[in-house]
């Protein structure tokens, strides 16, 4: 039986399992709530994958697990830091220097690599900051509106509603002032993601090829088209953003077991 990997990112909000092959390729993949429970939702994301990935479950070698919850996964033979496992799995596709920016469901951080793959520089979002995942679906559940919309509604608008404050809470009340006012849903919502390049821009400049990751760019393009436009340079949506941090955390595991 071939040898393959395991990635699990446990975030706040999600959790990403990844089955990866000896010759680094994407074999299967799963997210999950990750809830109260972080085990149990680590085990449901790791088996579901294992199913998608069509292997026996005898085949992975190693198991390396990421993110918020790392250290709540028993059956994962390492742990790694999300920002090393953002940084891995983003230099796989992208072999030059990098920023990386991960917008997740409580953070954002910047990474930037070498040419070589080198993490150089590292910053995050305050923990307060608004424009994170679990900030829009409070937002989207403000305005009776499903997550799945706001792409679209983004889209629709020609002008973004100002949002400003750094805070999730003022940030909140900001949204709740533009529909007394009157404004338009869609030019909210377009202000909201808006907000969240002006947020990215206020933490680093961006150097090198900049590539996005993360559950909120995956269902929301539209933001690294903002963040582009604002920064004047072209951003990358990497594949499967939302489980990036889980694929470098399996190269890791990989790279490990042929050690």
């Amino acid at each position: 039986m071939s040898k393959t990997f395991a990635g699990i990112d446990v975030g706040t909000t999600t959790t990403k399992a990844v089955i990866i092959d000896a010759a680094k390729r994407l074999l299967g993949h799963s997210v999950h709530r990750s809830g109260a429970d972080l085990a149990l939702a680590a085990t449901t994301a790791y088996e579901e994958a294992i199913a998608r990935a069509g292997v026996a479950q005898e085949t992975i070698e190693l198991i390396v697990a990421t993110g918020f919850g790392r250290r709540n996964v028993p059956f994962a033979h390492d742990s790694k830091t999300e920002i090393s496992c953002h940084g891995r799995g983003c230099y796989h596709y992208f072999r030059e220097a990098l920023t990386v920016v991960d917008v997740g469901g409580q953070d954002s951080k910047i990474i930037k690599l070498d040419a070589q793959g080198r993490r150089v520089d590292f910053r995050m979002n305050r923990k307060c900051a608004a424009g994170t995942g679990s900030f829009l679906e409070d937002i989207a559940h403000k305005l009776v509106l499903p997550l799945a919309d706001l792409n679209g509604l983004a889209r629709s608008s020609s002008r973004s509603a100002r949002i400003g404050s750094y805070c999730t809470v003022f940030s909140a009340t900001e949204v709740l002032e533009r529909i007394r006012a009157g404004e338009r849903t869609d030019d909210i919502v377009r202000g909201l993601f808006d907000s969240v390049a002006k947020r990215i821009l206020e933490m680093d400049t961006l150097t090198g090829r900049v590539v996005m990751t993360g559950g909120v760019v995956a269902f929301n393009p539209i933001v690294a088209e903002l963040l582009s436009a604002r920064a004047g340079v072209e951003v990358t949506v990497a594949p499967h953003p939302q489980e990036m941090g889980a694929f470098g955390a399996a190269l890791i595991a990989e790279a490990m077991a042929g050690k």
